[in-house]
């Protein structure tokens, strides 16, 4: 292994009206994602409750809004079943320092011809919210992670793709400090929770992060790892992504402004880094509250991907407003023999702290949303620049072109999710 290097009107979903089961029984070929494009494209976005549902012209990238879906609480993350017939939608009322009391995870049948939502079983209520689920590569767990308390748990999945029981695990995962994300291997033999930990504050220490990884088979998590350079400090990471066919896994750094990169090595994750990379087009100029955010390889595994967000303020004229910082997606091309990522580009969103983006299955579209408007003093005016997809062009180098930008209001609720996700038009007239 090599040193680090380092480089400068909405149908309501109640709890009553999830008891219609899906009748037709699922398959599970592959993640969603990293399927061959088969049927229509659409995009997913969340704004508080609402999961929102547009469809996508692949000629001139544009969005037109089809459809809501309302949820009992704001949503947090989705992820789709193997089969693109179930998505899971896990949501939480939860805010600030206000523990919430709605937490659970939905099951929606989703059609196959338009992409519209419907519910399949009984949603899981939970204890606690539910900050990141996954599901399994075989489709047969759904993974869900929590943030305050840092737990995992492990849930089936039914034949009809509805939720089932709990798995009771036989050791229990330790699961660090605040943890931000779960996702399972391409081999489906290994998980990994991402453990950010948290800067340290004037009353208190930093605590520290960690990479979680498990052995799993039908279910149980065991063989824990905890990947913590440095114990830990300094060590702040947010996501994963993983290459489709090397052993290179990727982590957005949200702490430290960073890329890093770490192998797979004999069913975990490597002790050390491989490569270190800023993300920022200034990395000696960082600002207040500058972090990274999610992060994506292509499907090709050319490319990776990642947003760099920003919304720290100072008062102006009793008003807080933006302090400056980098808002951008952060493009780097990866060495197809080393897996060393190489940043290219850096290109403003045009909109403030981009908490999640997602990248067409054909490798050619890239959709940016951010959490919420901002309050940015300029020209001696004070303008508020509001919460926004961002659409991006992905050229053949990997590089992206801004295409357009279109406002959303996120009165309803923050911004949190969204995906560009290939339906599966094969089963459009299954029966619900």
């Amino acid at each position: 292994m090599s040193s680090p290097k380092n480089e400068s009107g909405l149908p309501t979903l109640g709890r009553r009206q999830f008891c219609a089961l899906v009748a037709s029984s699922l398959v599970a070929p592959g993640i969603a994602w990293s399927n061959e494009v088969t049927g229509n494209v659409v995009l997913y976005t969340s704004v508080g409750p609402e999961l929102n549902l547009y469809s996508v012209n692949e000629s001139n990238l544009a969005l037109t809004k089809d459809s809501s879906t309302m949820l009992p609480a704001n949503i947090q993350y989705v992820w789709p079943h193997p089969s693109r017939k179930i998505f899971y939608v896990a949501y939480s009322n939860r805010a600030g320092s206000s523990p919430g009391t709605v937490h659970g995870v939905a099951a929606l049948r989703v059609d196959g011809r338009s992409g519209r939502l419907q519910p399949a079983g009984e949603p899981l209520k939970l204890n606690n919210r539910p900050i990141n689920i996954t599901v399994s590569k075989n489709g047969a767990h759904l993974l869900v992670a929590y943030n305050d308390p840092s737990e995992l748990d492990v849930y089936q999945i039914n034949p009809d793709g509805s939720l089932g029981a709990k798995i009771i695990q036989a050791t229990g995962p330790e699961a660090g400090i605040y943890a931000h994300q779960v996702r399972v291997s391409p081999s489906d033999r290994t998980v990994v929770l991402v453990t950010r930990g948290n800067d340290a504050a004037s009353s208190k220490r930093e605590d520290p992060g960690a990479l979680k990884a498990f052995d799993f088979k039908d279910g149980q998590l065991s063989n824990e790892k905890s990947i913590a350079p440095g114990s830990g400090y300094g060590f702040g990471p947010r996501h994963v992504d993983f290459h489709p066919t090397k052993p290179w896994m990727y982590a957005s750094m949200e702490r430290e402004n960073q890329l890093q990169v770490f192998g797979l090595q004999d069913g975990t994750v490597t002790a050390a880094p491989l490569f270190i990379k800023t993300t920022l087009s200034e990395p000696s100029n960082i600002r207040p509250a500058q972090v990274v955010g999610p992060v994506h390889v292509s499907r090709d595994g050319k490319f990776v991907y990642l947003a760099n967000r920003s919304d720290g303020t100072v008062d102006f004229d009793g008003k807080k407003v933006y302090a400056g910082g980098e808002n951008s997606i952060a493009v780097f091309r990866i060495d197809e023999k080393t897996g060393e990522p190489t940043l290219i580009q850096n290109i403003p969103t045009q909109s403030f702290h981009v908490r999640t983006f997602t990248l067409h299955p054909n490798g050619k579209m890239l959709v940016a949303a951010s959490v919420a408007p901002m309050l940015v003093h300029e020209d001696d005016r004070v303008n508020k620049v509001s919460a926004a997809l961002s659409v991006f062009r992905v050229e053949d180098n990997g590089m992206l072109t801004f295409v357009r930008k279109s406002d959303i209001d996120t009165t309803a609720g923050p911004m949190f999710w969204c995906g560009l996700i290939a339906l599966d038009d094969d089963w459009s007239n299954n029966a619900a």
